[in-house]
């Protein structure tokens, strides 16, 4: 059982990696794939799978074109993952080729567990489809710890907007939220930064404050590794 109790409202490192340390985004349309699962399964009604979800805006998107041509009001295509039915809120995150980050915050209850578990299990049923095998996975349940400070949060954004270099990871696929942060001329508008940036004059004094986050997490790394080695 899970020890950590989420509420409503507060924000959360959540993370994961692939079942011993095996790479879960093995080519890019996978790490997308991932990420249309974040998008899609955020929503406190459930879709069921993505394609049933797909089927299902084709669906309604006919029903309104129907609606146009015959001069009848007009209907909503079916939408998901608007800011009141939302499961949680992304603060921010990364996927790297064996693990992935997230900042999380709950927006209503059971909201992490209810999302992670969507999220968990549709993606390693289109995994193992895809890859034509079976068994778990991710290395069991995802891992969750609760961000107890302003300047936990702030230090925590800058090491998962910027996972992939705190690995040292090098000519390998990686997506994360960190240009929708530190470039203003980036249109992706997936995350809620406000919580983050609005404690910041600009997204450049933000940019410098990871940065510098960045170079202090590598170099106690290093210690840490020195340590080891004596």
């Amino acid at each position: 059982m899970r020890k950590i109790q989420f509420a409503n409202k507060e924000f959360y490192h959540i993370f994961n990696r692939g079942n011993d340390k095996r790479i879960i985004f093995i080519d890019r349309y996978d790490m997308e794939r991932f990420f249309q699962s974040m998008q899609e399964f955020n929503t406190i009604e459930p879709i069921g799978s993505i394609f049933a979800n797909h089927f299902k805006n084709q669906q309604n998107n006919h029903i309104a074109h129907s609606h146009l041509e015959a001069g009848l009001p007009n209907k909503p295509s079916f939408q998901v993952n608007t800011q009141q039915d939302k499961l949680v809120n992304f603060i921010c995150y990364c996927l790297n080729p064996n693990h992935y980050h997230f900042i999380l915050e709950q927006c209503v209850d059971k909201g992490v567990e209810k999302f992670m578990h969507r999220i968990g299990t549709g993606y390693s049923k289109f995994f193992n489809k895809k890859y034509k095998r079976i068994g778990t996975l991710f290395e069991g349940n995802y891992k969750a710890l609760h961000i107890d400070s302003n300047e936990y949060l702030l230090h925590l954004s800058a090491y998962v907007n910027l996972n992939n270099k705190a690995h040292q990871l090098k000519n390998t696929d990686y997506k994360s939220s960190w240009l929708e942060y530190s470039d203003e001329k980036h249109d992706q508008k997936f995350c809620a930064k406000n919580i983050v940036l609005d404690q910041f004059k600009t997204r450049a004094e933000y940019k410098q404050f990871a940065e510098k986050s960045l170079v202090d997490i590598l170099e106690k790394k290093k210690l840490q590794q020195g340590m080891l080695l004596e």
